[in-house]
């Protein structure tokens, strides 16, 4: 196989990268570099390794989180004429007289070799960090007080806040945009689809991100599947397509769902067999139109050009995790010139488009404050009980913005007891969406008894001056009105009326 030439853009990153190592030493050689996704990172550190092992004569490491990325950076490597050898749990001593001049381990793997005392940290002169914004590296860094630091990563931001990248690299270099990748055909141009989906059931955990277990919920109920069914067919049947998730109860549901529905599908997720992931990615490859429903393993170390369309089933507060799914429909083919992301999660809202200009040195600097600015859009979605919103399995649209209904309705110069009508309507709708009969369309309403006290509460500040009694005949009238026009509804009108 012969050697490529790397991109002008890629030449002249490892030229600047280079040229600032060889002008610094020790602790304060730590440099973070910054490319996109599919912007040939690999490509750039291979470089940079055989580079600084023919200038100076030193052992090169080059650190992963990860087994599948271990084995693509030694082929990288390989290509880029570096011989290397992989550190893995079969690797059980490195000589001191071995003639190898670069490294490729596995954080936690290294460490026991080092700890264990099989690893001889003196000898490494440049160490390369893939993924530098995970925090499991920061430990061992430190047994390479003498080498030079170049960490890799596509979104410089890390994944704990309280641990800023900048407290350990000194500088950062930022690469090519996304968009100029694009606009030169480096990338494929995205089409993007977005839908408003209500994410007030989530939950966000320790990580910062929403939990499993709350987007199991919602994503996994009977309204959101339909939803990913009918938005696959009317925009990627027929495409290859890569569908991301949070949790594997919901994976498994959408791989059920697609294959009663006739769909060429499989499930794979973190927890699947090393065989059998091969098998099925091997399945995923050569099957046109294949689809792949997945948590928490194709983000990293996966490499499929041919991927048409990625679908976001899922919301998160990660702009690492964002870049890294739709990253895996970026890749650009002679065939190839546009993919598809289909939103399904506000993320598009949250963090803007994927293709736009990100200053990621104010990020780097200042990352408390981007975070800052993710945490307020979460803690602005209106939140239900997940015990509720799972009531209501077959309801898209579980909640109502009394204050921005209010405000729209003296806007259009209406009535303002619309804004009541309107509620009720939407409450009623809910319970006939998921009951078979009458009576247990009217039951669902008791459990909807706190919602409605809190919408009344709010339409009444809306108001302002209003007697308790009245607050409390509104609460009644509310309640009796919504059972009323549950009745009408199940009795046979097709469509909830206009007026109640």
């Amino acid at each position: 196989m012969q050697k490529q030439k790397p991109y002008y853009y890629q030449q002249h990153d490892i030229d600047l990268l280079f040229e600032k190592m060889t002008g610094c030493e020790g602790r304060d050689c730590r440099m973070l570099y910054q490319l996109p996704t599919g912007g040939g990172k690999t490509v750039i550190f291979s470089a940079i390794a055989h580079k600084y092992i023919t200038a100076y004569d030193k052992k090169v490491l080059i650190l992963t989180h990860r087994a599948e990325l271990c084995k693509q950076t030694s082929k990288a490597l390989r290509f880029s004429t570096v011989d290397n050898k992989v550190i893995d749990s079969s690797v059980k001593r490195i000589a001191r007289k071995e003639t190898i001049s670069c490294y490729v381990a596995m954080v936690e793997t290294l460490k026991r070799r080092i700890r264990d005392g099989l690893f001889d940290t003196s000898d490494i002169g440049l160490v390369i960090v893939d993924e530098a914004h995970h925090n499991s590296f920061r430990k061992l860094l430190s047994r390479f007080e003498n080498a030079a630091i170049i960490g890799v990563t596509a979104t410089p931001l890390s994944s704990d806040v309280n641990l800023p990248l900048r407290n350990f690299y000194t500088e950062i270099v930022i690469g090519q945009s996304i968009s100029k990748l694009i606009d030169e055909g480096f990338l494929a141009r995205p089409v993007v689809r977005e839908y408003d989906v209500e994410l007030n059931t989530l939950r966000t955990g320790n990580t910062g991100d929403f939990t499993i277990g709350t987007s199991d919920a919602l994503y996994g109920s009977d309204a959101m599947i339909n939803l990913l069914l009918e938005t696959y067919r009317a925009h990627a049947q027929k495409k290859k397509t890569v569908i991301f998730n949070s949790g594997i109860i919901t994976s498994k549901k959408i791989a059920e769902r697609f294959q009663t529905a006739g769909y060429a599908i499989k499930h794979l997720d973190n927890k699947t067999a090393a065989g059998e992931r091969a098998e099925i990615l091997r399945w995923f490859k050569k099957t046109k139109g294949a689809i792949l429903t997945s948590v928490s393993i194709l983000t990293v170390g996966f490499d499929e050009p041919t991927i048409q369309t990625v679908i976001l089933n899922r919301a998160t507060t990660s702009i690492t995790l964002y870049h890294q799914m739709i990253g895996r429909g970026a890749r650009r083919l002679p065939n190839k010139k546009t993919f598809q992301i289909i939103d399904l999660g506000n993320n598009t809202e949250r963090f803007g488009a994927w293709d736009k200009a990100i200053d990621w040195q104010e990020v780097f600097t200042h990352p408390e404050r981007y975070v800052g600015q993710i945490k307020e859009s979460v803690s602005d979605i209106r939140q239900i009980s997940p015990e509720l919103r799972a009531q209501f399995p077959a309801s898209l649209e579980v909640t109502f913005d009394i204050f921005s209904a209010y405000k729209e309705t003296l806007e259009k110069g209406e009535k303002v007891k619309n804004v009541i009508r309107d509620s009720i309507r939407q409450h009623a709708k809910m319970c006939t969406e998921n009951a078979q009969t009458i009576t247990e369309a009217i039951a669902l309403t008791d459990l909807l008894d706190k919602e409605i006290d809190l919408r009344v509460k709010d339409y009444v500040k809306c108001l302002g001056n209003v007697t308790r009694a009245y607050s409390k005949w509104l609460t009644a009238d509310y309640k009796e009105r919504l059972k009323k026009i549950i009745t009408r509804y199940m009795y046979g009108q097709r469509t909830l009326p206009t007026a109640v």
